[in-house]
């Protein structure tokens, strides 16, 4: 540490001001001290007591599951062959310059798990042609720890990634990402909203933070200020908070979080969604109370990187009014 540097708790104090001018001072205190406390529990910092998250078995019995099955290799190599699915959004009122919008959704990327993985989804997305680019949350591997090599991943995303990308935190990331993400150019909504003019017609582009394990998620300071009856489309971490965003009065709502279950039955029946939400909402297209929805499997994995029966994927949803 050189003479001028400043000292670990000093850094912490400067990015608890940052975050406070950002995110308003209950937030950023909020977010930060959940994160602390759940960081401590599974390190175990005051080595007072045995902490049974040190082991962290669940990617061991999993992987030795699929061994045993012979199945390990298979799943690995599924993580990583990822496609590019094309969703339509059928809006019988959308606004004219909005017609043939097209926007790239990416989700739970967890880029410092495999850098296979990432590189696959770098490629992927090369050829696309898009309007918009948003991304639904989880760039972190781990729920706690360092995040040096996810954002090195993201720097690495946002140079592949052309023009605006707009994005969300989930549940395995840190507050501490958002002032290095925006400043690599990704524009972060904080249960904020935004107004996009495409072709002369405007979409507001509301997004939340984590509603899953933070429930920091505050649909009310997202949307209160987009006008009754305008066109937009909520960024949400989780499915799990469609209720509410369908009685707001959003007209799309994107997520990822479900991984649509990363292991699955023979015909892609999820074993787990780890979602509070009704399973027709796992993974896809879906509608609810006159809102449209996509639950995104994602292309990244989690807790051990394979996929069974559920292939990862990139998507490029299609704002139309319908056939042409």
């Amino acid at each position: 540490m050189t003479a001028n540097a400043p000292r670990p708790e000093q850094r912490d104090e400067l990015l608890e001001y940052r975050l406070s001018l950002r995110l308003g001072p209950t937030h950023a205190r909020q977010r930060l001290a959940i994160e602390r406390e759940t960081e401590a529990r599974v390190l175990g910092r005051n080595h007072r007591s045995f902490h049974l998250e040190n082991l962290a078995p669940a990617p061991f019995v999993i992987r030795l599951c699929l061994q045993l099955a012979g199945l390990f290799r298979r799943a690995r190599a599924n993580s990583r062959r990822l496609s590019t699915v094309y969703n339509r959004f059928v809006i019988p009122d959308l606004p004219g310059g909005l017609e043939g919008m097209r926007i790239l959704h990416l989700t739970d990327l967890h880029v410092d798990m495999d850098p296979h993985n990432l590189d696959a989804v770098i490629r992927q997305i090369q050829p696309l042609d898009y309007d918009l680019c948003v991304l639904t949350g989880d760039y972190r591997s781990k729920t706690w720890g360092p995040i040096n090599n996810a954002m090195a991943g993201m720097q690495r995303l946002r140079e592949a990634i052309r023009g605006a990308a707009w994005a969300v935190l989930g549940n395995h990331d840190s507050i501490r990402m958002v002032p290095g993400l925006e400043d690599m150019g990704y524009r972060l909504l904080m249960n904020e909203h935004a107004e996009i003019h495409h072709n002369g017609s405007l979409l507001y582009l509301a997004g939340v933070d984590d509603a899953h394990y933070y429930k920091v998620h505050n649909l009310h300071r997202a949307g209160d200020e987009i006008p009754a009856g305008a066109f937009s489309l909520l960024l949400s971490h989780t499915p799990e908070i469609w209720r509410e965003a369908s009685h707001a009065g959003y007209d799309l709502f994107l997520c990822g979080h479900t991984h649509g279950g990363q292991i699955c039955l023979p015909g892609g029946y999820p074993v787990t969604l780890d979602s509070d939400c009704p399973r027709a909402l796992g993974r896809g297209h879906w509608r609810r109370n006159g809102m449209q929805g996509y639950t995104s499997p994602g292309a990244g994995t989690s807790v051990l990187n394979v996929r069974l029966n559920c292939p990862p994927e990139v998507t490029i949803h299609t704002l139309t009014r319908g056939p042409a």
